[in-house]
């Protein structure tokens, strides 16, 4: 279905556009609704984190799914000089896990959960593309999630050691107070 107008989805199904976008849902999407001038005051602002809402299962997801950290690394911070590396990587880390009240996580600190990446500063990029958007990024050479190695030298290794968490019970006043 990827790259497929709703009408060609429909008309495939022999349905027609409503039932076929109830059958869709939920699904993936591209949306082109920013500028770059917005992204770049929007990304430098102090209370502005940096994540990804991508769907690991969309077969055919934004880019950022597998780039949206190299491209901050590497365009923005790297390239730009928008924000210092040591400010782009509090923004990805530190900063986002006090915003969603996760405790232990985002810092390297003695007894918190070790979610860490090795990476060249030099090198590091985003590859993915809109037509090949589930690349690797480049210069990358490994990740530990909760301790355990779970990528390296471009594989991933066996253990799983991810898991869903539930945003702490300080996040809403602290988004609250941030916005005031």
């Amino acid at each position: 279905m990827a790259g497929q107008t709703l009408k060609e989805i429909a008309a495939a199904w022999g349905t027609d556009l409503m039932d076929a976008a109830r059958r869709l849902q939920p699904a993936g999407a591209v949306y082109h609704n920013m500028s770059a001038q917005d992204l770049d005051r929007i990304i430098t602002h102090p209370a502005t984190v940096i994540g990804s809402d991508g769907l690991p299962n969309d077969p055919k997801p934004h880019p950022r799914l597998w780039g949206a950290f190299p491209r901050v690394l590497g365009y923005y911070s790297r390239e730009r000089k928008l924000l210092s590396l040591a400010a782009a990587i509090r923004k990805m880390t530190g900063q986002s896990a006090e915003r969603f009240g996760l405790t232990e996580r985002g810092l390297v600190r003695e007894g918190y959960w070790a979610d860490l990446v090795l990476f060249d500063p030099e090198t590091v990029r985003d590859v993915a593309t809109f037509t090949d958007p589930q690349q690797p990024a480049a210069g990358i050479a490994a990740v530990w999630v909760n301790g355990h190695l779970s990528y390296q030298d471009g594989a991933v290794q066996p253990h799983r050691a991810g898991r869903f968490l539930k945003r702490g019970p300080r996040a809403h006043a602290a988004v609250t107070a941030e916005i005031h």
